[in-house]
């Protein structure tokens, strides 16, 4: 069953921020036009039953090809996808390879590979589905009659009229009240858990915003079709209509939303004005993806 649609009128809206991260600027005005969101992220249970209806296989689950990755062995060429392990305490936050590891044999049905006990897809059939590289998001889009959206679109939809940092207000926890699922504690060793969520949590577990939409804000980092600059791009958004239907590593996709990942003191981007860079090839434990349609 696809998930529920919430129309929203167009309208214009200030994007970025000069706040935080220097690829979040300029800030500037951005008009959008009426847009149909899906309440939430893409479930497994909904990804589990595109591939049932199609046979599709992910780029996790297939071997890649070694005309992309010259002088890469045999054996690094198998499926598989990037797993995020915590560290055993403090390692220096500049080196990601730190925390990410890659596993053979991980995907979308098995996120931290196939030797693990936990986190399968069938027993979190109402989580955000992960390990989705950017083809899989745009073939499942396809599937369902919908699209991806574009970066101004997800933000429209994110901030809901908010102008504030957050989509709830300006601080991160009003009231000492979690909003979003994002990281508890000392990235990346010691995470106390969002709600009791270590993790991805199911949809909806934390509050919707104006618009009535859940998890635009942490859980899981959301795929849009425009492609990744330094800085916004004042003369448009590049490749916002040219989806890409097999992983070019060379190019990078913006995403948008933080996730359960997310800390303070090393990646403040739940908030509707971040985004952060990707490659069409990379699937992870933490991005996902939700589809738009035009009304």
């Amino acid at each position: 069953m696809l998930t529920e649609l919430v129309e929203l009128a167009g309208g214009s809206f200030r994007m970025g921020s000069t706040r935080f991260y220097p690829e979040e600027a300029p800030e500037h005005t951005v008009t959008v036009a009426a847009i149909a969101v899906e309440r939430h992220p893409v479930t497994n249970a909904q990804f589990a039953e595109f591939v049932a209806a199609t046979g599709y296989l992910t780029v996790a689950e297939q071997y890649i090809d070694p005309a992309l990755y010259p002088g890469v062995s045999a054996d690094d060429l198998a499926p598989g996808a990037l797993v995020f392990q915590p560290t055993n305490g403090p390692v220096d936050l500049r080196d990601w390879r730190q925390w990410w590891t890659w596993v053979p044999g991980a995907s979308w049905r098995h996120p931290f590979g196939p030797d693990s006990s936990s986190g399968n897809f069938d027993d979190r059939l109402d989580h955000p589905v992960v390990q989705i590289a950017y083809p899989d998001a745009v073939a499942y889009a396809s599937w369902a009659g919908r699209r991806l959206p574009t970066e101004a679109e997800w933000e429209y939809a994110a901030r809901a009229g908010a102008i504030t940092t957050y989509p709830w207000g300006s601080d991160v926890a009003p009231d000492g009240r979690l909003m979003a699922n994002t990281w508890q504690g000392r990235f990346p060793y010691l995470n106390e858990g969002a709600g009791g969520w270590v993790g991805t949590s199911p949809v909806g577990t934390f509050p919707a915003n104006a618009y009535g939409l859940v998890d635009m804000i942490g859980n899981v980092w959301e795929w849009t079709t425009t492609e990744f600059s330094a800085h916004h791009r004042l003369d448009g958004e590049k490749g916002c209509c040219t989806p890409a239907k097999t992983a070019d590593p060379t190019v990078n996709q913006t995403l948008k939303g933080g996730s359960h990942l997310c800390a303070p003191e090393y990646c403040h981007r739940y908030r509707p004005a971040a985004r952060s860079p990707q490659s069409q090839d990379s699937a992870t434990t933490h991005i996902g993806f939700r589809c738009v349609a035009d009304p």
